[in-house]
């Protein structure tokens, strides 16, 4: 059975007494709203460690005033079960007060990976995310840390962050996990009408497209004006990026560049309400 902690020292206190036998601890931090995706990750990490945390917390520090928050979807009985279900060992769920207890005042900033794209489109996303997520590692100690490549510069910019201030875990990236017709698993995918579901997978199979031509030797900004076209078409009604990008830093390619480099292909864009985002190797 899954064990939920709520406070920081629960989770040290757990953590501790299993290193103190010689195992060794990874942790899944996630925002809730779990589906196969998350659960992929915990049982990737079985594969790892001997004991397993997932940590559910929606962090307000990386949503704008006018973003979702309070609309983000919340099922703590469902994540639990979900863990459970996966052989999960310890659910970490603080409240916002753990977290960030009164007078709070420090935040974790970055340049350069965090920049362009979702940094550009979400000012504030990335201060929020390093934040949180160093606070997480902290606290539990982890000798692994897991995410999902589907938040590829989110991935990054952990791996910088952990690099820079010299975190002792190692963070491991997993193959995003993709429903049968190819759109990305999301915990905004609920969000999607059964006529925008339909529509969504118009995303993956732009990408695809989009690959396909600059390694058959179209230029890049040729094939990224053809996919963003391609999104328009399918009622996508605005393409904040559908971009080539070098997989490391995430700087722009240039027009030919794309051969012989470590390539990725990154897009975020609106279906209805929803912001959907999704990146492939290329």
């Amino acid at each position: 059975m899954t064990r939920i902690v709520r406070t920081v020292a629960e989770l040290r206190e757990q953590v501790r007494a299993w290193k103190a036998a010689g195992e060794q601890v990874g942790l899944i931090p996630t925002m809730g709203a779990l589906h196969e995706g998350h659960l992929s990750l915990v049982r990737l990490a079985q594969t790892r460690v001997k004991r397993t945390v997932a940590s559910v917390f929606v962090n307000p520090k990386q949503f704008a005033p006018h973003e979702d928050f309070d609309a983000y979807p919340r099922g703590e009985a469902r994540d639990a079960e979900l863990l459970d279900s996966a052989g999960c060992d310890l659910l970490f769920a603080p409240n916002a007060a753990e977290m960030y207890p009164q007078g709070f005042s420090t935040t974790i900033n970055l340049t350069g990976v965090s920049e362009p794209l979702e940094g550009a489109a979400r000012p504030q996303f990335f201060g929020g995310v390093a934040t949180v997520v160093t606070k997480l590692l902290i606290q539990a100690e982890p000798d692994i840390a897991l995410f999902g490549e589907k938040d590829y510069q989110q991935l990054q910019v952990i791996r910088r962050v952990t690099r820079d201030l010299d975190l002792p875990v190692e963070i491991v990236g997993a193959p995003t996990a993709r429903a049968e017709d190819g759109l990305a698993l999301s915990s905004r995918n609920a969000y999607l009408s059964p006529q925008e579901r339909a529509a969504a997978v118009a995303l993956p199979n732009a990408m695809k497209a989009a690959i396909a031509a600059v390694q058959a030797g179209e230029r890049v900004e040729m094939a990224e004006a053809a996919g963003k076209a391609a999104l328009e078409a399918a009622g996508f009604r605005q393409v904040d990026y559908f971009d080539f990008r070098d997989a490391d830093d995430l700087s722009r390619l240039g027009p030919d560049a794309l051969h012989g480099s470590k390539a990725r292909l990154l897009a975020a864009a609106w279906l209805g309400k929803t912001r959907l985002i999704d990146n492939m190797a290329a």
